[in-house]
């Protein structure tokens, strides 16, 4: 079992969603954050004065999956999550963490069955 934590741009939270379900992918947890990076953030107007925003708004997904659906779901983030064909700066990062142990609270069920 692997924990995918990706990074993206809000305005691609609906269609990430929907091609991960496709692909059978259809638990995850989807958290708001503000992050820092190479954007260096943007500026911005607020009652005629400009600012600068360094911390930009993401979405962080939270999925976990079995070892035979890790790939499948790598991919559809790496495609549908780009912007543009070449991608740009602020697109955002997958991360894969190992998971030790998953049970189901409602079943009881433990290891891969609970992630089903």
């Amino acid at each position: 079992m692997r924990l995918v934590v990706a990074v993206i741009q809000p305005p691609k939270l609906s269609a990430v969603r929907k091609a991960l379900e496709l692909i059978g992918v259809t638990r995850m947890t989807v958290c708001d954050a503000h992050g820092y990076a190479r954007q260096r953030g943007q500026p911005e107007l607020y009652r005629g004065n400009e600012y600068r925003t360094t911390l930009l708004r993401k979405v962080v997904l939270e999925i976990v999956v079995n070892e035979d659906f890790l790939d499948r779901t790598l991919e559809t983030l790496r495609q549908v999550a780009r912007t543009g064909p070449e991608g740009t700066i602020g697109d955002g990062k997958v991360f894969v963490l190992p998971v030790a142990e998953a049970i189901d609270i409602a079943s009881a069920g433990r290891g891969p069955e609970a992630v089903n």
